[in-house]
């Protein structure tokens, strides 16, 4: 796409192996590319650094929806605030990081997983989680002008539509 790049990290390194994948991901990344590392409030971040960025690369949504369902949970898995809490925070962050996209002259790229196409969790926490990462790419979806699934390495242009 050519032009500066703004790429937004959203991982959490919460243990030696996490830190190990972001440390080698930061070394394939191109050394020209700014990294704004956030792990929330990802729109308000994207505003503040953007600077000169065309391009806007946000890896990812998986772990943005993560991060604050994490915060609603404590460490054996029980769920600390109302399910209704958790999806307005999710819905917030969301709603507010498209609003950053349309007011923005940027490109934006935005990772996410589609979690939705295997079993159902066995727990409360994973299904959940499932549910606002669906709800979350849903409104995502809707609100760009393209949309791919990689399968296998290989991309399925969803929107719009193949001819």
């Amino acid at each position: 796409m050519g032009g500066d790049v703004l790429y937004v990290a959203t991982a959490e390194a919460g243990d030696e192996e996490m830190q190990r994948r972001i440390q080698k991901h930061k070394s394939l990344r191109p050394a020209g590319w700014k990294t704004l590392e956030v792990t929330t409030n990802v729109g308000r971040g994207i505003a503040a650094n953007i600077g000169g960025a065309s391009v806007v690369l946000i890896d990812c949504i998986t772990l943005l929806v993560n991060n604050i369902l994490c915060a609603h949970f404590n460490e054996a898995g029980e769920q600390t605030g109302s399910t209704e809490s958790v999806e307005k925070q999710v819905m917030v962050e969301i709603t507010r990081l498209i609003e950053t996209m349309a007011g923005s002259g940027a490109s934006f790229i935005i990772v996410s997983n589609e979690v939705g196409c295997g079993l159902i969790p066995a727990n409360a926490m994973g299904r959940l989680y499932s549910d606002l990462l669906g709800k979350t790419n849903q409104m995502l979806a809707g609100a760009v002008d393209q949309v791919y699934l990689m399968v296998a390495g290989l991309p399925l242009r969803l929107k719009p539509p193949q001819d």
